[in-house]
């Protein structure tokens, strides 16, 4: 069984170094709009929870401009042997600075998130997120559930519509929030002799989240 202790703060350097390579939009999931030439720099301006503890997530912009990641390397809820009660939930908040260069403004279209699960029968996982700019109403939180048993990697993915995408504003700084949680319930498993645990990680080269840009050019002034 692959548990939490597998998680070593060297992989997130080997994840980090695989990004690059890796963050492209997977097929039919072609990028809305067209990118800027100019490279995209993401600073990381905050970073607060217990899913993230300075110096487990990293961000990294695709060559192409139409992606970023995060990655972690120590972001795991579990209950059962050895577990205190405040593991059974993570959560991470992520505020960013995204340089982006001058006539152009972004949105995030999709989100796909990947992990790995181990849920005892009778017990149950979520993952869930939301985004929004600096300021702004924050959008309404999307739920990722999951059921034991289970003991598999796990993908979700999250898409706004084209006409519901909200774009950060033309000529403005706005960081870019996002909010991320992971949670298990024992439910009817047995605790005392068994564990259940929902990750979030990088392992073996796979990234763990994957933003998909969407990009329009700002009107002329």
């Amino acid at each position: 069984m692959r548990g939490p202790t597998k998680l070593r703060p060297a992989v997130l350097g080997g994840a980090a170094a695989a990004l690059l390579t890796v963050a492209t939009p997977p097929a039919g999931a072609a990028p809305i709009g067209v990118p800027p030439p100019d490279k995209i720099v993401i600073d990381v301006v905050t970073v607060n929870g217990s899913g993230c503890p300075a110096g487990t997530a990293n961000v990294a912009v695709s060559p192409d401009n139409t992606a970023f990641t995060v990655s972690y390397s120590n972001y795991t809820a579990q209950v059962g042997v050895g577990s205190k009660p405040t593991d059974a939930r993570r959560n991470c908040q992520l505020s960013l600075n995204v340089h982006v260069p001058q006539g152009f403004t972004y949105a995030v279209a999709r989100a796909d998130y990947r992990g790995f699960a181990h849920l005892e029968k009778g017990a149950a996982g979520l993952e869930r997120a939301n985004y929004y700019f600096q300021g702004m109403q924050q959008t309404s939180f999307v739920n990722h559930h999951f059921t034991g048993p289970l003991n598999d990697n796990w993908q979700t993915s999250d898409t706004t519509d084209i006409d519901a995408l909200v774009y950060a504003p033309c000529g403005a700084m706005r960081y870019f929030n996002i909010n991320t949680e992971l949670r298990v319930d024992a439910g009817t498993s047995d605790t005392s002799k068994t564990s259940s645990f929902l990750m979030m990680d990088s392992t073996d080269g796979n990234i763990s989240t994957l933003y998909h840009f969407a990009w329009k050019q700002c009107p002329a002034r």
